[in-house]
């Protein structure tokens, strides 16, 4: 799963200035701008990290730099005098930064946290994505203040305003978009895919009740699954990262189909043990009836090992080159839509 911190920094292009008093109100502007730069730099740094297969606590150090730089700056800005006794655009900018700083050291600490055991449940990794945009939603209703207070300013100050990000804006606003459209897609995946977990693990522990109800639940999760798929619009027509999905899924469908041949070994399994232990018991004063018995839950025994082994290996190399697939094209996507250059 990825994730991004979305920040947008004020960045911006003055032109035609009229009067020594603009001009003042442009510089002014300028260094602020300048530190919201840094803070931008260092956020691009920690995206790209974490976008090219890196986990937030291991890149911890760069969720750091963030804070310093976006501390540094606020600092900076915090002693700025106000221009000509006006102080509502610094004074908003301050609150932008010190919100910040409170979701990046607060909020994020949680998320990274929550990002450890995302992937047990899926209640899990949807608490994890929920409290990813909820920090998010903070940091965009505070810049929607931070940037009024710029607009202001200009206005104020006799300055013509253009709005122009920088292209390391450019490159966090697209990864902002990447990310958004990669975590919808997961978030539907993830869930069958926790699903066939807990099959395998039935599987494993040769719980014949819980492998059928998992059986039945992933068929029905995995449906619904490609259902919300298509509710999906691709990005900028690229259907890939849904279509791999759709594989996946698809195969999940196919598997839950085959899980009767698997649960029919466990049947045989139990019968056979049972007819043992009773045979062992007799030992020759078993009946040509209990033998016959006996030798006929052998040979099903035998039979249902060899289907058993077959589906189990069918299942195991089509499971692996689907979710070989699905990784291969998640990395490609982020690679072509998130770039690696600073």
């Amino acid at each position: 799963m990825k994730s991004i911190l979305k920040t947008t920094a004020l960045t911006i292009l003055f032109f035609f200035c009229i009067t020594a008093k603009s001009q003042q109100a442009v510089q002014y502007m300028e260094k602020i701008s300048k530190e919201f730069s840094k803070i931008s730099e260092e956020t691009w740094d920690y995206t790209r990290a974490v976008a090219h297969g890196k986990k937030a606590k291991q890149i911890e150090n760069r969720r750091r730099d963030m804070l310093n730089a976006n501390r540094t700056g606020l600092n900076k800005i915090k002693n700025m005098q106000p221009f000509n006794g006006d102080a509502s655009y610094r004074d908003s900018t301050v609150r932008y930064l010190e919100l910040s700083y409170a979701v990046l050291n607060n909020d994020y600490s949680k998320i990274v946290d929550m990002e450890e055991i995302s992937e047990q449940s899926y209640d899990a990794m949807e608490a994890y994505m929920t409290a990813q945009e909820k920090a998010n939603e903070k940091l965009e209703a505070a810049f929607d203040v931070a940037a009024k207070g710029q607009r202001d300013f200009a206005k104020k100050n006799n300055i013509n305003l253009l709005e122009n990000e920088s292209a390391t804006n450019e490159k966090l606003e697209k990864a902002s978009d990447v990310f958004k459209f990669y975590n919808k897609i997961y978030l539907i995946f993830f869930k069958p895919y926790k699903q066939e977990m807990y099959l395998i693990e039935a599987q494993s522990k040769g719980d014949i009740n819980a492998m059928k109800q998992n059986q039945e639940a992933l068929a029905k999760l995995a449906k619904e699954a490609k259902e919300s798929l298509k509710t999906v619009e691709p990005y900028k027509g690229n259907t890939t990262l849904k279509s791999t999905a759709t594989d996946v899924l698809d195969f999940y469908v196919y598997e839950s189909g085959k899980i009767s041949s698997l649960i029919d070994f466990y049947l045989k399994k139990e019968k056979f043990d049972k007819l043992k232990t009773a045979m062992d018991k007799k030992g020759q004063k078993a009946s040509n009836e209990e033998i016959n018995e006996f030798n006929a839950a052998v040979n099903d025994f035998n039979k249902a090992g060899a289907d058993y082994n077959n589906v189990n290996n069918d299942l195991n190399k089509k499971r692996a080159d689907f979710l070989g697939s699905w990784n291969n094209a998640v990395s490609k996507f982020l690679d072509r839509n998130v770039s690696k250059k600073k």
